[in-house]
């Protein structure tokens, strides 16, 4: 399956600030493609969680892992304390209960568990809207609280890294990262398939990930929390 540069980055860095996993069972929900779920299943064993049936008869499936299509409804099929790291990666945007599904995440990992959330930073939206697409008007829009809207996914409801702590009870925040800091920036399309151009990237951009003035403007936040 051929992925777009941008997604390759976004997923090795993502994997590279989670850490090495061995030897746990994992719940990723949204899975999306699958390329997260493949990836652990070669050490862990893996659930992946996914509502689109088109997606999944395309997802990458070169290891073994569980693959369920659905969405909240598959997570009131798993024990309380079920899990070691749950996964939730660019979906609470676009998902109608979110605070249902992270109350459900809390219910779900083991003490000690690690969620990790991939999401959108409203400040680097708003960057993207003015500085990459010249929409000023989007941009306002979104300065005075409107959601935004994304072709494949439909409405962003933006909200809060804190937000996740309002949801639901038993969780504190580990850490916030910023990813696509800087690469969404260079436009040029024949230089961002470079392979040496792609290694001083990650670089760069794992170097600021933990700077808060760079976090600031980052075009997502990747925040991995703990069970208390």
């Amino acid at each position: 399956m051929k992925i777009s540069v941008w997604e390759q980055l976004q997923k090795e860095m993502t994997w590279a600030q989670i850490g090495n996993i061995n030897g746990k069972k994992i719940l990723d929900f949204g899975s999306g493609n699958g390329m997260t779920a493949c990836h652990y299943a070669q050490n862990n064993e893996v659930v992946a969680v996914e509502p689109d049936e088109d997606v999944i008869k395309e997802r990458f499936k070169e290891n073994n892992y569980i693959q369920l299509c659905g969405s909240i409804d598959k997570l009131s099929e798993f024990e309380d304390n079920y899990f070691d790291i749950i996964l939730c990666h660019n979906v609470l945007e676009y998902a109608e209960f979110r605070e249902e599904i992270v109350k459900e995440f809390a219910r779900l990992l083991k003490k000690d568990g690690i969620l990790s959330i991939l999401k959108h930073n409203l400040p680097g939206r708003v960057m993207q809207m003015v500085v990459l697409l010249n929409n000023f008007d989007h941009a306002n829009e979104l300065l005075d609280g409107k959601s935004g809207n994304a072709e494949k996914y439909g409405t962003i409801n933006y909200y809060d890294d804190e937000d996740l702590l309002k949801w639901t009870k038993g969780l504190v925040i580990d850490k916030v990262l910023g990813q696509r800091t800087f690469w969404d920036l260079q436009q040029n399309q024949e230089m961002q398939g470079e392979k040496e151009w792609q290694k001083k990237m990650l670089t760069i951009e794992s170097r600021v990930a933990e700077i808060e003035e760079y976090k600031a403007i980052a075009f997502f936040h990747h925040i991995i929390l703990r069970k208390i």
